[in-house]
């Protein structure tokens, strides 16, 4: 199935759509949107990937995202993620952008953030295993667990707002 994103350049204007394929096989710059998902209580939503996907498998993450379609927003494409990984609506809010060199290939990362209410009924296929941490046993976890490695970056990046 042929996944379009927008290709980009280095201040992040589209130059053109590409196949996501592609994309991450030649290097070209697109876009990925990412949520950091937090409770009532202020606790980040933590995850683990499932053992047989093809990205990072039984890797750890604190941010729910995915790649941005053509022509979409990173809000929309924040939003349109946590209703398929979390099975959950809300309006996350963009808090920066960032240029990732990334583990596979470089991409433009928009992270958000966004207050969950209630219960999330994560996708097995995206989803093996979830809990939420207070913030200081992230930062505990980020040292200890095999996390996805771009992840790192943006949590030292999403740190430093505080």
């Amino acid at each position: 199935m042929t996944e379009l994103v927008d290709r980009v350049d280095e201040r992040d204007r589209t130059v053109g759509v590409v196949d996501r394929r592609e994309a991450i096989r030649e290097g070209w710059l697109h876009r990925v949107a990412t949520v950091v998902c937090r409770d009532r209580a202020g606790r980040i939503l933590v995850h683990r990937r499932p053992a047989d996907v093809s990205r990072f498998p039984g890797r750890y993450n604190w941010l729910i995202g995915g790649a941005v379609s053509a022509g979409e927003s990173y809000e929309d494409a924040a939003a349109r993620e946590l209703a398929e990984e979390l099975g959950v609506r809300a309006a996350p809010r963009q808090a920066f952008t960032f240029l990732c060199r990334g583990a596979i290939a470089p991409y433009w990362l928009g992270v958000h953030e966004a207050v969950i209410e209630g219960a999330v009924t994560p996708d097995p296929a995206e989803i093996a295993w979830h809990a939420w941490l207070p913030e200081p046993a992230l930062r505990e976890a980020l040292g200890e667990w095999p996390f996805v490695p771009d992840c790192r970056e943006a949590f030292a990046r999403y740190a430093a707002l505080s």
